[in-house]
């Protein structure tokens, strides 16, 4: 085995297969499971992000709506509990994708994305939710020439546009804030990203809901949604919910709304999570603004660093399993955390020697548009949101707004978005999927590779606002 890899596999040879964020002692005892009926005004389906922060608006709004909430395993276990901890003010995933699909609303939807993240920010502080909010931003670095000259070309579109907050950072002022001799330049979002642990701040909105009066119920997943009456029912493996609204945050699991299914796929993405540093590591890499980062490849890295200082290093391979089926097995692989390790010591050769204490992987939903797309059904009794793309730390409140207003019949300035009132393209059946996510995959890399130059499969798939993205 090579030098490089014998440090990589070396780095990993404790780490627990388990999520970092999942396994801190504040973790939550689990609630009973739904036996029997139940009825409310608001049934909420998934207790993730999604779910929590719809149950929790939902009483904000109205203190006297009666709200259910069911989670079939315990909150925050799945996406929610697994990602970075990276919480955008973005609701498009990134100015770009935002410019390209919605260019006569972006100043709106930039407006209403900086509203949603101030006021998750006060969420934080109001519920007392302990999670480690530091709003420190994030910089997108550059590591290859053609990623500089992109960055630039971004700070001067938002100039034009009116934007403020973005900096552009040579390789000097970059590396100032981070030490990576890989490092280029960069752009930094000063107010638009805070980091958190993801864990904490689930189970503190859970926390949150159940002082306001919801009723949860863990380890009761809904299997099937009917009408009934003036309202609709959910069935669980030991009993059902009655309820007049219901409204779905499942994102990556099988939606209860059949037709919504074709609009995702799950996208399983992996990180690990390095020992502390000590003072002296500390110094070599720098960091003390403590932003989030990124790499500005098509398969990117994403890292940060946590409050006890370690760094959180993910991303790079998005793997798609054959059927789009969710299972557990993919939660771990190995070959990805050695590849993983192996990036990392190339960023930060000075750190040779840390020592990777967790690595773990997790699913999240992705659609063609890279984010999140709403709608109803049943006669608008039920709501959905889904589709966010590794960006619903922030985004999901935002999106469990639109579920309210949209179950409520409201017209507000979120439903009255092109966004929200448009679909993106739904994934083909397979094996169409599965030859397509490959081919794209295989595409963005030999883009990487290439200076950026996109071949004619992605010229064609932007061309058509076709995607695949984690």
């Amino acid at each position: 085995m090579a030098p490089a890899a014998m440090t990589s596999a070396r780095s990993l040879s404790d780490a627990r297969p388990a999520p970092f964020w999942l396994e801190d002692p504040g973790k939550p005892e689990p609630l009973p499971a739904l036996a029997g009926d139940e009825r409310c005004d608001l049934l909420v389906v998934g207790g993730g992000y999604s779910g929590l922060w719809t149950a929790l608006l939902a009483k904000e709004r109205d203190p006297a709506r009666d709200v259910v909430l069911i989670e079939g395993r315990e909150a925050g276990w799945a996406a929610s509990g697994r990602n970075g901890g990276f919480c955008a003010a973005s609701l498009t995933h990134g100015l770009g994708n935002g410019l390209a699909r919605w260019p006569d609303e972006l100043t709106k939807l930039e407006e209403l994305g900086g509203r949603n993240l101030d006021a998750i920010e006060e969420a934080v502080g109001r519920y007392r939710i302990d999670c480690d909010f530091e709003r420190t931003g994030e910089i997108d670095v550059a590591t290859e020439p053609h990623q500089l000259a992109e960055l630039h070309e971004m700070h001067q579109e938002a100039t034009r546009l009116g934007f403020t907050g973005l900096e552009l950072l040579d390789a000097d002022a970059m590396r100032a804030e981070v030490d990576s001799p890989t490092f280029l330049g960069g752009l930094w979002d000063r107010r638009g990203v805070a980091m958190l642990h993801p864990a904490k701040l689930a189970w503190g909105l859970r926390r949150a809901c159940l002082e306001l009066g919801v009723r949860i119920y863990e380890n009761t997943p809904g299997l099937r949604l009917t009408p009934s009456g003036p309202g609709i029912v959910v069935r669980t493996p030991y009993g059902r919910v009655l309820a007049h609204r219901v409204a779905l945050g499942t994102n990556v699991f099988p939606s209860l709304i059949r037709r919504v299914r074709a609009y995702t796929v799950p996208v399983y993405d992996y990180a690990l999570m390095t020992e502390p540093l000590s003072a002296a590591q500390l110094a070599s890499v720098g960091w003390k603004r403590r932003q989030g980062l990124g790499d500005s490849a098509n398969q990117f890295h994403y890292f940060r660093i946590t409050a006890d200082n370690r760094i959180l290093w993910g991303g790079y391979d998005a793997v798609y399993p054959f059927g789009g089926k969710v299972r557990a097995e993919m939660d771990h692989r190995p070959e990805t955390y050695l590849k993983l390790a192996s990036h990392f010591f190339r960023c930060f050769p000075q750190l040779e020697g840390l020592r990777f204490s967790h690595a773990w992987g997790g699913a999240i939903d992705t659609c063609t548009r890279f984010s999140a797309f709403f709608g109803t059904a049943h006669g608008g009794k039920v709501a959905y949101a889904a589709g966010f793309t590794g960006l619903g730390v922030g985004a999901t409140r935002f999106g469990a707004d639109v579920m309210l207003d949209l179950l409520s019949g409201e017209r507000t300035e979120r439903t009255e978005l092109k966004m929200v009132r448009s679909k993106p393209l739904p994934f083909p059946p397979e094996p169409v999927a599965w030859a397509g996510i490959g081919l794209t995959k295989w595409a963005m890399a030999r883009a990487d590779a290439n200076g950026g130059r996109r071949n004619l499969w992605l010229r064609t798939m932007d061309r058509f606002g076709l995607g695949f993205d984690s």
